[in-house]
């Protein structure tokens, strides 16, 4: 099976073809991850045509598409998710989405995991994640608020995500894991691709109203 993943849900622009065997890890065919944290509309389409090209698929060979649904700034997530749907609806493939936190999650080892993400407007955005799955969140909250909720709580082994974020909930925070990757993507798709099922509509993670509004809006 081979998996177009798109994920728009932080600065950085993930996308990348996956080949997906039964029993086997996700053997990532090719991958393009680009910091831009205003550029995403400009550059994800021409990044899904270099990951097909050097992948060596057509995008007739494809069989599905995984997109991270957030949570994720407004216009940052609606640029992945309708470039991500644009694709699924024009080749007739289903389109799978997931939580973005949990693809992050999904690329670090077993364990009591918290990964956060810039929510802006001085927030993170978040879950908890426990050996056998989330047990917390997606949410969004201020740091302080974050660390207020989670007294209490087991201790965590792993904070990932936002290297400017993890460093303000104490020493576990752990390099690398600022945004998904393809192979994230697929793999927390993974159950739902292989059961051959249709996929359940894909609802964008917006956690909170989008900065934008009509002026009509504003003043009601």
């Amino acid at each position: 099976m081979l998996v177009l993943a798109v994920d728009t849900s932080t600065p950085t622009v993930t996308t990348g073809v996956a080949e997906l065997t039964p029993g086997r890890a996700v053997d990532v065919r090719a991958e393009r991850r680009v910091d831009t944290p205003r550029g995403h509309a400009e550059i994800l389409t021409t990044l899904i045509l270099e990951c097909l090209a050097e992948a060596g698929v057509a995008r007739s060979d494809l069989d599905a598409v995984v997109v991270g649904a957030g949570p994720g700034p407004f216009t940052g997530l609606r640029v992945g998710m309708a470039t991500a749907a644009a694709f699924a609806d024009a080749l007739a493939i289903p389109l799978h989405g997931v939580c973005s936190l949990d693809a992050i999650r999904s690329d670090a080892h077993a364990g009591r995991v918290l990964v956060v993400t810039d929510a802006r407007r001085r927030e993170v955005y978040w879950a908890l994640y426990g050996p056998d799955g989330r047990v917390a969140g997606p949410a969004v909250d201020t740091p302080a608020d974050l660390i207020d909720r989670l007294r209490g709580e087991q201790d965590v082994d792993a904070i990932l995500g936002s290297p400017e974020h993890t460093r303000l909930f104490g020493g576990h925070a752990v390099d690398g894991y600022a945004a998904p990757t393809t192979a994230g993507l697929v793999a927390t798709a993974r159950r739902a691709l292989e059961s051959g099922a249709a996929p359940e509509p894909v609802v964008p993670l917006y956690l909170r109203r989008p900065d934008a509004v009509e002026l009509k809006d504003r003043k009601r």
